[in-house]
C-alpha cells in the first residue's frame, strides 16, 4: 500500500495527515474552517485517495496559515506515498463540470514544481474562507507535492461551483495521475529514469 503521514508542527499551525493513495476515498478532516473542510472531503471522495487531516490553527489571526500549511502536509505526504514513482501514470487531466461552471486541471507528477492558476473569484469569501486562499492552497500543494498542476476556469459565475469544481478536478486528475499502470508498472515513466 502506497500510505504515508506527514506531522507538521509551527508557531502558526499544528497538522497531522495520513494518505493512502491505494484507498477508497475514506475521509476523515478537521481543519477549523469549515468551507475548507469541504472542499478536502472532495478531494478525498473523487480521487479515491483516503484522506486523514487534524490541523490546529491560528485561526484568531486568520484562515491563511491554516490552509497554506494543510497543502504543504498534504503534497510532502502525497510526495511521501509515492516514493520513486515507479509505474505510475505520471499525467492525468480532467473537466470538472459543475452546472454553469467547468473547470479544467491537468497535471505531471514531474518532480518540478509549478502551478499556472486561471480561476478567478467575484466574491472575497466563501462561508468562512477568503477565496483567494483557493490558489494559494494548490501553490502550497503543488510546492510540496512536486507536480506541475494547471488549473483553468473556462467559464462560469458561481463561486461555489468554481472552488468545487477545481478541488474536484484536482482529485479526477491527481488519481489518474498516480495509479499504477499495469502495462508499466515495474518502470519510471521517465527517458530521464529518474522523476
Amino acid at each position: 500500500m502506497r500510505t504515508a503521514t506527514i506531522s507538521r508542527s509551527t508557531k502558526e499551525t499544528s497538522i497531522d495527515v495520513t494518505v493512502n493513495l491505494d484507498g477508497t476515498g475514506l475521509y476523515e478532516i478537521s481543519t477549523g474552517v469549515g468551507f475548507f473542510d469541504h472542499m478536502l472531503e472532495q478531494l478525498s471522495r473523487h480521487s479515491l485517495i483516503d484522506l486523514t487531516v487534524k490541523t490546529v490553527g491560528d485561526l484568531h489571526i486568520d484562515e491563511h496559515h491554516t490552509v497554506e500549511d494543510t497543502g504543504i502536509a498534504i503534497g510532502e505526504a502525497v510526495a511521501k506515498a509515492l516514493g520513486d514513482k515507479k509505474g505510475i501514470r505520471r499525467y492525468g487531466d480532467a473537466l470538472s463540470p459543475m452546472d454553469e461552471t467547468l473547470i479544467r486541471v491537468a497535471i505531471d507528477i514531474s518532480g518540478r514544481p509549478y502551478l499556472v492558476w486561471k480561476c478567478d473569484f467575484t466574491m472575497e469569501r466563501l462561508g468562512n474562507m477568503d477565496t483567494e486562499m483557493f490558489g494559494h492552497f494548490f501553490h502550497s500543494f503543488a510546492g510540496a507535492a512536486g507536480i506541475t498542476l494547471h488549473v483553468e476556469k473556462l467559464y462560469g459565475t458561481n463561486n461555489h461551483h468554481i472552488a468545487e469544481g477545481a478541488f474536484k478536478g484536482l482529485a479526477r486528475a491527481l488519481r489518474t495521475a498516480t495509479e499504477i499502470d499495469a502495462r508499466k508498472a515495474d518502470a519510471i515513466p521517465s527517458t530521464k529514469g529518474i522523476l
